[in-house]
């Protein structure tokens, strides 16, 4: 143990003992019960503190020591120092496999949660591991592509919880990751786990050193490469799955205390892997603690893992710049060059057809009682002024987020850039969260305005990443990949105290247009068609800037005023869509894919192509969204995640090195 850390690790174990004994003197001032527990002759208090306090203080201590592991354990195979369970999906994975099997298959819990995590978590670590595999383990890609993995988990497990109603409050506040305890079971399981991935971690020490050297290096010495991989992320996905299977989602605890116990001095594998589980129990103990203080003051209850992904956030946000490793530009592509239309306005042209007759035929379409049905000309007249500014929201929503995302891919030469990973999403969906706290009964007008604020914070933040001219385009999407796992951590928490403001936050974040007015549809439509304009007219910024920035300083591109620019088009585009419907899901991500791979290659038919397609796909989207579950209306954001989830996956399995 290094010097630092004998003298750090004491005080900050004082810390947590004084924050548990304050809320256990707060419950019980004296006559605390005598072992062994007898609950027949215990009073109530004692019952809480001997089956409640005492067991959720060691649970805290025994979680976060498996998840400083499984995060050392990551970051050592991987050579990754943000790699963690939660930035590589694999606690994405348990929490949508669990809430998947709670609602929609009951009986495959009837031997415990812990079965359904840990195929979850390892269907996630094994699509990670695949999609890195391509791209040589890289950093960049790692990081991107788990935390995509987990973003998609994430918004089909809330959507799945939203259309199944408001009797799901246990499981929500479950998924916020509450160390509430009732008993001793929890403990004894994760500490048995926690035993034998210790004695697993032991015998990969000395094997984890040499891989440090590189798989290059590792081979040369005789090592079995991926077997050793394999090993390590076998014992780091168990330790993870158990922790979200027995107490839901605790972010970034496994990115901080590797991250700590290497800022203490450890430089060792074995010295890494030994601090990590120590500082990982006192970093969740301490925020557990904070948590039940805060309780005992204000009367509100948290999860624990708000506290732990206000902190994660930031501390990713901090290592981005420390991180080793690039992806050049224009190397991260899908397929290679694609086809390149020789008369993209016919396409362009038949697009906008499209997108038109699509919106007529749904506005005609409808479902009765009695089944489906075509409107009769009085019917259509009586719905037009019902239907038509939810469609035309939809469709200018779906254009604006396309245009995000054509111009975030082309910004960072990344087809994995959407307007989800700015930051801007997730920045404003705190700023809505935090307008239904702080403002009594706010009006629409008061809660766009905090939405914007919220998103413009977000903004500012990524954009100072843009600002640094060595800073590769892609650290700024990961720079927004952070704040969006923040803002998730967050929102997690907020629906988890189960006010009323949660559920609104929570049907809100699913995204549903049925609110919208004509004109706040105008308005919406009005901002696409703006930054449609805008688009086009630096369409020079996006042809050359692909190329990477040292053909674009070589022309005399503007590098960070483009950049600043660029990222603020695509931030604007975004807050405007979210402001009005939510922070819908990957249509920023399809829409400019489809448009390439037909053909529309330039940047101006590439950005006005995405756009139509967007416009397409979320009026289908909201279509489906009334419809499939009629007389009751789904969540839009549901249909556009069940949409993009399929194609996200693909993508990344398909990229080449």
């Amino acid at each position: 143990m290094t010097r630092r850390a004998i003298f750090t690790l004491p005080v900050v174990a004082v810390l947590a003992l004084c924050l548990w004994l304050l809320a256990a003197f707060r419950l019980l001032p004296g006559d605390w019960p005598a072992w062994p527990f007898d609950p027949g002759t215990m009073s109530v208090p004692q019952i809480l503190l001997a089956f409640g306090l005492m067991p959720r203080g060691a649970i805290a201590l025994v979680a976060g020591a498996a998840l400083g592991l499984s995060g050392a354990l990551l970051q050592a195979v991987l050579r990754n120092p943000v790699a963690d369970p939660t930035t590589l999906g694999i606690s994405g994975g348990a929490q949508l496999a669990l809430v998947a099997a709670t609602i929609l298959s009951p009986g495959l819990l009837e031997h415990g949660r812990w079965p359904v995590a840990l195929v979850g978590a390892g269907l996630a670590a094994g699509l990670v591991m695949a999609i890195g595999a391509r791209r040589a383990f890289a950093p960049v890609t790692m990081v991107i592509a788990g935390m995509m993995v987990a973003m998609t988990a994430s918004a089909i497990a809330t959507a799945i919880t939203l259309s199944r109603g408001k009797y799901l409050l246990s499981l929500v506040i479950w998924n916020g990751g509450s160390l509430v305890q009732q008993d001793w079971s929890g403990v004894r399981v994760l500490a048995a786990v926690l035993g034998c991935a210790g004695i697993g971690a032991a015998l990969l020490a000395r094997p984890l050193r040499v891989l440090s050297l590189g798989a290059v290096g590792a081979q040369g010495l005789g090592m079995n490469v991926a077997a050793m991989r394999l090993a390590a992320v076998v014992v780091a996905v168990v330790l993870a799955a158990a922790v979200s299977a027995e107490l839901g989602l605790i972010g970034f605890v496994g990115l901080a205390a590797p991250a700590l116990a290497r800022s203490m001095g450890a430089r060792t594998m074995a010295q890494v892997l030994a601090l990590s589980p120590m500082i990982g129990a006192l970093v969740l103990s301490v925020c557990d603690g904070m948590v039940m203080a805060l309780a005992g003051a204000t009367g509100e209850m948290f999860p624990t893992g708000a506290l732990t992904g206000l902190i994660g956030g930031p501390l990713l946000i901090w290592l981005l710049p420390r991180l080793r490793g690039s992806t050049p530009p224009g190397t991260e592509a899908g397929e290679g060059p694609g086809v390149r239309l020789a008369h993209p306005g016919r396409v362009l042209a038949g697009l906008a057809a499209l997108a038109l007759a699509a919106a007529l035929v749904l506005v005609w379409v409808g479902r009765l009682p009695g089944g489906w049905a075509v409107l009769d000309w009085d019917s259509f007249r009586a719905f037009l002024p019902l239907r038509l500014p939810r469609l035309v929201a939809a469709g200018a929503a779906g254009a604006a987020l396309a245009l995000a995302g054509a111009v975030l891919q082309r910004l960072t030469a990344n087809p994995l850039a959407s307007p989800e990973v700015l930051g801007v999403s997730g920045g404003a969906s705190m700023g809505y969260a935090a307008t239904l706290y702080l403002v009594t009964a706010p009006g629409q007008a008061v809660l766009g305005l905090g939405t914007m604020l919220g998103g413009m914070a977000a903004l500012v933040l990524v954009a100072n990443y843009a600002r640094r001219r060595d800073m590769p385009a892609e650290r700024v999407l990961l720079a927004g990949v952070a704040v969006s796992a923040m803002a998730a951590a967050l929102l997690s928490a907020i629906m988890a105290t189960g006010s009323a403001q949660s559920w609104q936050v929570l049907a809100w974040l699913s995204g549903s247009s049925s609110t919208i007015g004509a004109a706040q549809a105008g308005t919406l439509a009005a901002m696409a068609l703006g930054v449609l304009v805008a688009a086009l007219l630096v369409r020079r910024w996006l042809q050359v800037l692909p190329l990477g920035a040292e053909v674009a300083a070589g022309v005399g591109l503007p590098l960070v005023g483009a950049r600043l620019g660029l990222i603020a088009l695509a931030g604007i585009a975004t807050g405007a869509a979210t402001v009005l419907i939510g922070p819908l899901s990957f249509v920023g991500l399809m829409a400019p894919h489809l448009a390439r791979r037909i053909g529309l290659a330039r940047a101006q038919d590439h950005v006005l192509g995405a756009a139509l397609i967007g416009a397409i796909l979320m009026i289908a989207a909201d279509f489906g969204a009334r419809m499939a579950g009629f007389p009751y209306e789904l969540p839009l954001g549901l249909f556009a995640s069940l949409l993009g989830a399929p194609w996200l996956i693909w993508l990344m399995m398909r990229m080449r090195r």
